[in-house]
């Protein structure tokens, strides 16, 4: 678990790490790299799904031997899939990392939601839905394992 309290945000109680996976963990289909390591030291306070529509068909390759739960989405209505993954792992303690379209119901949904803007871009929707905008996947994981930071940023 990851607790931080945030003044004039909120207490933060996060048991579960959501994570898209093309566009935010991987780009064209590639797990970028440092994401393995950093995930790997995140699952000692966290569990991890990524949660995807395998665009490349590649995320059940990149994470075959890792602890993590993978989750391919049916084609049609991934945004709403990510959404109602995080519900039933329980929205009060799941924080979510996503740039895409279909990311934005899951970073409106969780206690804490992180867009990154990377090579393939962000989705203006998933931006304004996330409560935290960061430069790449390593700064945004980063936040987590480092979790005063998010006090620097959210705080009023």
């Amino acid at each position: 678990m990851i607790e931080v309290d945030i003044p004039n945000f909120g207490s933060l109680r996060l048991t579960h790490l959501v994570l898209d996976y093309n566009g935010t963990l991987a780009f064209d289909g590639r797990l970028i790299s440092g994401v393995a390591d950093q995930l790997d030291s995140l699952a000692e306070h966290l569990h991890v799904h990524i949660i995807t529509a395998d665009t490349f068909g590649s995320v059940h390759r990149a994470f075959s031997s890792s602890p993590f739960t993978v989750h391919v989405l049916p084609p049609g209505s991934e945004a709403e899939g990510k959404a109602v993954y995080v519900r039933r792992l329980g929205c009060p303690s799941s924080v979510c990392i996503g740039n895409g379209r279909n990311d934005r119901l899951m970073l409106r949904e969780a206690a804490l939601g992180i867009a990154v803007l990377q090579g393939e871009g962000a989705a203006s929707q998933a931006l304004l839905a996330a409560d935290i905008v960061i430069s790449d996947i390593i700064t945004a994981l980063g936040l987590l394992l480092h979790p005063r930071r998010l006090t620097a940023t959210l705080r009023c």
